[in-house]
């Protein structure tokens, strides 16, 4: 029988720990910082196949246990088959995690467990495992999210079926953590008076974390110099932006307002190519006629991958659906000169600490062009006022604490 005093969380959701997407990076984070507690232990679900599954032979400091299941950063990581089914394996994965998640529960006596749920993508399936996971003596939490149904990758009733499954595992969870302040008012707007027994749903707020210490790398590390020779870029020379490559988080608007610039930059673009998104923007733009628009790839080392931000000329951001984005944290934390997208979630976050562009044609360009010629010390004022930004309010180290308390709280 478990000791009642280690609180065991199962963190369902994510595909792999440390990729691009949101919840990947808060895995790797949360359990990077929270390996030494003895208190939490953690379990986290991850894609054994297909679309961003978790290779965790690129990662050190991994013990494997077998084919399926490996410890990292102390957690114990266990990895789900999914069967290649189109848009439907999201939830079929989810689904599956759950119920292993439920075995792993019953079969080692754990006492009193928290489900952690990031994404709302099985309203269907979401009183099932509510009733479930009490039944062992377990809560539901969850993340809701941003704004999944509004997602352009989605067609119509693909859409309505996310709205739907949100209403759904809003009110079948004891706890919703929204990682953005205007997610936690929009939670309330729609589902107050909709939760069991026409309860409101139980919110918290807590947002995602990033890093403010600089790269270990040096200017002249042999790593960024092989880097940068390979891609043909130049510290201080480039635009950078470093994310999932869909079309919500609006690449096609970036690179057309870059070409239409007169910078003599390059605009470097960190993203795990989809061929498909790929050619429908080469069909639109003819971006590959411009030199100055560079694919580079992947960059999984973080340390380079915190370098490549730091001596970047400046950062653009054009997602407008979610909440808390990562990679605008990390940008922020990292880079002096940040360019976003003026939405109500960007401007949340980085307040003042940077300036923002719309999606009304030639905006950006104009920005790009004014942006050029900035003064280094105004560029710097900005990048200072960034990082006092992410330490206030977005550090890891008080993201990951807020998580602690609220995890705890269920182990008292």
């Amino acid at each position: 029988m478990e000791s009642k005093k280690v609180q065991h969380v199962y963190l369902v959701g994510a595909k792999s720990l440390g990729a691009y997407g949101g919840y990947e990076t808060f895995v790797y984070k949360l359990t990077e910082y929270h390996q030494n507690k003895e208190n939490i232990k953690y379990h986290v679900a991850c894609k054994a196949n297909g679309d961003g599954c978790m290779d965790e032979t690129q990662f050190e400091g991994v013990t494997r246990i077998n084919d399926h299941e490996f410890k990292f950063h102390n957690a114990h990581c266990f990895k789900i088959d999914v069967p290649q089914i189109g848009p439907a394996q999201a939830i079929y994965y989810d689904v599956a995690a759950l119920k292993a998640c439920c075995e792993h529960i019953k079969k080692n006596h754990i006492l009193h467990p928290i489900v952690y749920i990031m994404a709302c993508r099985i309203g269907p399936f979401a009183g099932h495992f509510y009733k479930e996971i009490h039944k062992l003596g377990g809560k539901v939490y969850l993340n809701p999210d941003g704004h999944e149904w509004m997602r352009a990758k989605w067609s119509a009733p693909i859409r309505k079926y996310w709205k739907i499954s949100e209403q759904m595992m809003v009110k079948y969870c004891d706890l919703a953590i929204c990682d953005s302040v205007n997610i936690e008012k929009y939670i309330h707007e729609c589902y107050d008076g909709k939760g069991i027994k026409g309860r409101n749903p139980k919110t918290t707020f807590i947002a995602y974390g990033a890093e403010t210490k600089p790269s270990k790398l040096s200017d002249n590390d042999i790593k960024l110099v092989d880097w940068y020779a390979s891609k043909g870029l130049n510290a201080q020379k480039y635009y950078l932006v470093v994310g999932r490559f869909v079309p919500e988080n609006n690449y096609e608007i970036m690179i057309r307002e870059f070409m239409k610039s007169g910078s003599k930059k390059d605009f470097a673009i960190i993203t795990n190519v989809n061929d498909k998104f790929l050619d429908e923007l080469e069909k639109r733009l003819h971006f590959k006629k411009d030199s100055r628009i560079k694919f580079v790839g992947t960059v999984y080392d973080q340390d380079l991958l915190k370098k490549i931000r730091e001596k970047a000329y400046g950062y653009f951001h054009g997602h407008e659906v979610g909440g808390t984005n990562p990679s605008l944290l990390e940008a922020l934390g990292a880079t002096n000169l940040n360019l976003l997208l003026g939405v109500g979630f960007n401007r949340e976050v980085a307040e003042d600490a940077a300036i923002y562009w719309t999606k009304e044609n030639g905006n950006l360009a104009a920005l790009i062009d004014q942006a050029d010629e900035m003064k280094t010390d105004e560029i710097q004022a900005m990048g200072e006022k960034a990082r006092k930004r992410i330490k206030d309010a977005y550090s890891w180290e008080y993201i990951a604490r807020q998580y602690e308390d609220v995890f705890l709280i269920n182990a008292k």
